[in-house]
């Protein structure tokens, strides 16, 4: 007996040895592989991404450990995890290798689709299968929503704001007489008053719709929370708030209710509460907004849509993005709720968050450097909390019998010539404190009669509502008038029309160059921004060094960079084309062209970091800056550490500890190296 006791104890030894030089084989095996991934990783953000690439190789080097025999692996070490690759490990090493980001296969590189139950974004599936059918979600009876606050009641008559100002100029101030002119250009000028002292503004329904699938866990979403917090404290008692958030499915945290103290705090514990986790349904979210604001039995005079998304939306045909909108919301452009869309990261949809916001008259705004999302939501609802317009239309009429018009350049804006050339519109919508819009109208001018000295060519006019006492207002603008010598012998170009009409070709060839991007032509994108960049510094205001085309200047050369090459194209690229293109066509400031930021809050001090090598500030408005500016304070006296990234607290088995603390150690002497 003993000697049997004895030679099943010598088989029990050379099983052990030979399974380990069996896991010495496969862990080095698997540790060239993982460095390999990191190395080349690593070498295109050298030391901005050691930090995250050591917790990435150390997670994967601890799952690799644990690829055991069976012997070893059954020997009470608690669950296991096969993958589909028929790979084996302890569930609580590949689950702190998945947290970590490691969606494929420390061993054979396979890339998964079914990951361990961990709080971690799930990879994007091939593009053959990416989009599936929506969950179940119940439908939503009419008048679900009907639980909204009351407004707040106004005390006394309320004053009005100034009136909005009408200009008009001339491409040249005097033609000859006997001269006809074709595609004459005169720029309609409209500006907004300033908020009144004794006026007050008008209060706010806002509605943030907040994305918190799987793709937001961590820093994303301690971020998001604290931007919303920020939202929160500024605004008003009067301002009601609804809070809409989204994964796989969508709900309401909390109904449109008024920013008081009590319902301040109410809706920072909903924002707290938030967990992400799960997919991406960015339509859902959008019908559940829809519907807080279709069902409310109360209304304040503005109202808005605030939509955060940091992935491709999941759920819905690849393209089809006015499935996203809500029906009732569908071409209503310059209309009565506009959803201000934010790409938060780099793997968003940039063509259907922009193309959301074209749909209902907002804004798409890319947040490159996610520490920027508080100041980026600082500057939308300064502009939204200064509405002082509303429904503003611009009316323009042929003077002379001879005038026709041409065409109008209104960007994003609706606008119609009648059939016969004799007058124009163009619909607005809402207008901030102090913002300002540019119209181009080409006319055709006749020759003058003898005894012309001037030819009248347009009357401008408009109508709005004063957004804080409901009051439509006339208005008269400037007529366009140009004088009609019998001889010009010089005349200066007027620096104000040329300007816009430098500034309108650029935004065409942005459009251009994002076309021709999309079609895999780089180069030809490239050439493209680089063609328009020198027509800019070589134009009579670039060369008068101008600040609106010393501005574009950078824009193009920072956008030109991005679409060069295809990899940035679809990093930054594609987002920083539509967030521009946005921005121009609505002549609105987005928030992607930051200034840059204090140290305190993560951004490069002393300097602007890629993002924000844009210094275009040309549509900011004093309430804009003065909301970021409040950011940026707060950001700088509050300042904590940011969050170390969550990890998954799990127990190591003993030997896989022992091998990820001798991995450890190389991994210091190598980055000491």
């Amino acid at each position: 007996m003993a000697e049997e006791a004895g030679e099943a104890a010598a088989r029990t030894r050379r099983r052990w040895a030979t399974a380990a030089r069996v896991v010495g084989a496969q862990v080095a095996a698997g540790l060239q592989l993982v460095g390999s991934s990191l190395g080349t990783a690593m070498s295109e953000e050298a030391g901005k991404a050691a930090p995250r690439a050591r917790r990435r190789r150390a997670a994967a080097a601890r799952a690799v450990s644990c690829l055991l025999p069976r012997e070893i692996r059954t020997r009470g070490q608690g669950a296991r995890f096969t993958a589909e690759c028929s790979h084996t490990f302890h569930l609580s090493c590949i689950a702190a290798s998945v947290a970590q980001g490691n969606h494929d296969c420390p061993l054979c590189r396979a890339r998964w689709s079914v990951l361990p139950a961990v709080n971690a974004p799930l990879p994007p599936l091939p593009s053959a299968t990416r989009y599936t059918s929506p969950p179940s979600i119940p439908e939503v009876p009419d008048g679900a929503y009907d639980d909204d606050e009351p407004v707040e009641k106004t005390s006394g008559a309320a004053h009005r704001n100034g009136v909005v100002v009408l200009k008009t100029h001339c491409e040249y101030a005097a033609l000859a007489r006997d001269v006809s002119r074709d595609t004459f250009a005169v720029l309609v000028h409209a500006k907004a008053p300033a908020v009144a002292a004794n006026a007050g503004r008008a209060p706010l329904d806002l509605v943030t719709v907040l994305d918190v699938s799987g793709s937001m866990t961590g820093r994303k979403l301690t971020l998001l929370k604290q931007a919303m917090g920020f939202v929160i404290d500024n605004l008003g008692s009067a301002d009601r708030l609804s809070v809409v958030s989204f994964s796989s499915g969508a709900s309401r945290l909390i109904r449109l209710a008024r920013m008081s103290d009590a319902g301040k705090a109410t809706a920072k514990l909903a924002v707290q509460s938030l967990v992400a986790g799960g997919g991406t349904n960015i339509g859902e979210g959008l019908r559940v907004a829809a519907r807080v604001l279709e069902d409310r039995r109360y209304r304040n005079a503005v109202a808005s849509i605030i939509l955060l998304s940091d992935g491709q939306d999941t759920y819905a045909s690849r393209g089809a993005y006015m499935d996203l909108v809500p029906r009732s919301f569908r071409h209503t452009r310059g209309g009565a709720v506009p959803i201000h869309t934010f790409g938060f990261g780099t793997d968003h949809d940039a063509a259907a968050m922009h193309g959301i916001s074209e749909a209902t008259g907002g804004t798409f705004s890319f947040i490159e450097n996610q520490a920027a999302i508080q100041d980026s939501f600082a500057q939308c609802i300064g502009g939204l909390l200064s509405v002082v317009v509303q429904e503003v239309r611009i009316a323009v009429t042929c003077f002379h019998p001879g005038v026709r018009v041409r065409e109008v350049k209104s960007g994003s804006y609706d606008s119609r010539v009648d059939e016969d050339g004799r007058a124009a519109s163009i619909h607005v919508g809402e207008l901030y404190a102090d913002e300002e819009r540019r119209f181009l109208i080409f006319v055709d001018v006749p020759r003058g009669e003898p005894a012309d000295d001037v030819t009248r060519l347009l009357k401008v006019s408009g109508t709005y509502r004063d957004a804080a006492t409901g009051q439509a207002v006339d208005i008269a603008g400037d007529d366009a008038v140009v004088q009609r010598p019998v001889e010009v012998t010089h005349v200066e170009l007027s620096m104000d029309v040329e300007r816009e009409r430098v500034r309108v070709a650029a935004t065409e060839d942005i459009a251009a160059a994002r076309e021709v991007a999309d079609r895999g032509e780089h180069t030809e994108a490239a050439r493209i921004l680089e063609s328009r960049l020198e027509t800019v510094e070589q134009s009579e205001p670039g060369m008068a060094h101008d600040p609106t085309c010393e501005e574009l200047v950078d824009e193009l050369r920072d956008l030109g960079s991005r679409v060069a090459d295809r990899r940035e194209y679809q990093l930054t690229g594609r987002a920083c084309l539509l967030s521009g293109m946005s921005s121009h066509k609505q002549q609105r400031a987005s928030p992607m062209q930051q200034w840059s930021a204090p140290a305190a809050s993560g951004w490069m001090s002393g300097s602007m970091t890629k993002e924000c090598a844009r210094k275009t500030q040309g549509y900011m408005t004093p309430t804009m800056e003065k909301m970021v500016m409040t950011s940026r304070e707060l950001q700088q006296t509050t300042t904590a550490p940011m969050p170390k990234r969550k990890h998954v607290n799990v127990q190591q088995p003993a030997e896989c500890q022992s091998e990820l603390r001798k991995r450890q150690k190389r991994d210091q002497i190598n980055d000491r190296l």
